[in-house]
């Protein structure tokens, strides 16, 4: 596996912490994240109970549950349906008039277009009826509790999906070691200390050498290699410009967010006090196309935004932007009208699930990337920042390195490859998670990208003065007009290894041998140069 670890003068041990390292809980994000979902903690210890189902702690959308669309659905619908009629609730299939299921390809699992997907119930009191606030884990326990665990397999909540960046804030204290960011509450003052500027927390930085050097189109041989992302999007900068496009709809409609008003890269203060600070993940999609960039200058990347500028994305709307890039992979590598070539897809979000070790565990979103991976897509996701060894997914249907977890890799698919992070002196990251379901490592920590220009957010230096008819002032700890910043997160080492993973298909894309097979065969090449997954 490349990871560019330096000699060291001590010998690695085995953790003392090993059995117990899988049981540590990640943060619980804030009220205000939670609220702009109607999202709910799942605490193991008060969870309604059911005989058979252990759960783990967990976030997600309160009044709703998703189910996974197949030509069995209809009927679970309808027993959830009969069971929340029993708690006073109404269980409600949400219209999606986007989705075109009478005139769509199904394939031969039942799935539209051959892309698996979900329907999403949503849940509301009945008229003339007062009970509980209408809840999804209740729903499915009691569910479960009526017609088995086996039926019910393909039935979860709708999680909140978190983007895995370290952020700042101006309220840090003059030591490193405090708790310096809202999405590292619970962790250590080590653990924390990432978020602070000047110890890897997103602060602006002066840049002094050349742009990554970028082939003309007649000097590269073949097709330029893609890689796609799905994140905030990306903002205007002049390293940028030739080698970043928006992505294309897919079937007439957007794949993600598409309007002006919203759009991170553009305008850093949507939430918040009005005090002009710059959004937890405002620049991130920029900041990553950078990275890319910088590690295949060669490479076309393309974006997609569906995140806002502080997060978060539920599981459901995830799904519904996976499943728009899979048609347009799926239908270029058969051949098919309005597809797109991508060879590398980088996602650097992820969420816990409540009961991932058992059948109660529905791998819809796995479906999706694995069909991703059969037509020769490196699809590379960030493995979490919360220190933890609890698997995160999707990173962890990576094939785990000790067999006992995920999902083994075949030479007729390209596997997933989860990404941790290093420091600057090739030691690992101390906030990335760990495990064996950890299977690449890539710099994460402190990193130098791409910022858009017009971000200069509220805060002022800490002292300005005149001299010689010259402003003289301390560095603005938020003005990032010269358009590059310092920033952390296994966010940041996904796309960059996916940069690196592009990198060994320059000139190797021969446009016309583009098939499933050819681009499984060039992405295993790839991968089995910079990692050690093997067939």
């Amino acid at each position: 596996m490349e990871q560019n670890r330096p000699e060291r003068d001590f010998q690695p041990v085995p953790s003392r912490q090993s059995a117990l390292s899988t049981q540590r809980e990640p943060f619980v994000p804030p009220r205000q994240v939670l609220d702009q979902v109607d999202g709910r903690f799942l605490d193991p210890g008060t969870a309604l109970a059911v005989k058979g189902v252990r759960p783990r702690s967990t976030v997600y959308v309160g009044p709703r549950l998703i189910v996974a669309d197949t030509p069995d659905s209809e009927r679970v619908i309808e027993q959830l349906q009969e069971v929340a009629d029993s708690l006073g609730w109404v269980a409600t299939v949400h219209q999606d008039t986007e989705e075109t299921e009478d005139t769509e390809y199904r394939g031969q699992d039942g799935s539209r277009d051959g892309v698996p997907g979900v329907v999403r119930l949503d849940l509301s009191v009945k008229d003339d009826t007062a009970t509980l606030a209408p809840d999804g884990w209740v729903l499915l326990q009691n569910s479960r509790a009526k017609y088995g665990l086996a039926p019910m397999r393909r039935v979860g909540l709708d999680h909140i999906v978190l983007l895995r960046s370290l952020d700042s804030t101006p309220f840090h204290h003059s030591s490193p070691f405090h708790h310096s960011s809202p999405a590292s509450v619970g962790a250590s003052d080590p653990v924390s200390s990432y978020g602070v500027p000047g110890s890897g927390g997103r602060q602006p930085i002066g840049y002094a050498g050349p742009a990554p050097l970028r082939r003309g189109d007649g000097d590269v041989t073949g097709r330029r290699p893609v890689v796609a992302t799905l994140d905030t999007g990306c903002g205007e900068h002049d390293w940028l410009k030739k080698a970043v496009s928006r992505g294309p709809d897919v079937d007439g409609g957007p794949i993600g967010y598409v309007d002006d008003a919203t759009d991170p890269e553009k305008w850093f203060d949507q939430v918040g006090a009005l005090d002009g600070g710059i959004d937890p993940l405002a620049g991130h999609g920029t900041f990553i196309a950078g990275l890319i960039h910088q590690a295949c200058p060669d490479a076309d990347i393309v974006t997609w935004r569906a995140v806002g500028s502080d997060g978060p994305i539920v599981e459901s709307d995830l799904i519904k932007a996976l499943r728009g890039i899979a048609k347009l992979v799926r239908r270029h590598r058969d051949g098919e009208p309005d597809g797109l070539a991508i060879d590398v897809f980088s996602l650097s979000m992820g969420y816990y699930h409540e009961t991932p070790e058992d059948l109660l565990f529905d791998p819809t979103m796995y479906d999706i990337l694995r069909l991703m991976g059969d037509c020769g897509v490196a699809v590379i996701c960030s493995a979490g920042n919360d220190a933890t060894a609890r698997p995160m997914f999707p990173a962890a249907f990576a094939p785990w390195a000790d067999g006992k977890g995920g999902v083994p890799a075949t030479a007729d698919t390209v596997p997933i490859v989860s990404v941790g992070a290093l420091n600057p002196n090739g030691t690992d990251a101390l906030f990335s998670n760990a495990g064996p379901w950890v299977r690449a490592y890539a710099p994460g920590a402190a990193l130098m990208s791409t910022l858009p220009p017009g971000f200069q957010g509220g805060l002022q230096p800490a002292a300005r003065s005149e001299a010689y008819m010259r402003v003289r002032e301390s560095i603005d700890p938020d003005d990032f007009s010269g358009g590059f910043a310092l920033w952390s997160g296994t966010s940041f080492s996904a796309p960059l290894f996916a940069g690196k993973v592009a990198a060994r298909l320059v000139d190797k894309v021969d446009p016309t041998a583009d098939d499933r097979s050819a681009a499984v065969a060039r992405a295993w090449q790839a991968l089995t140069g910079v990692t050690d997954l093997k067939s």
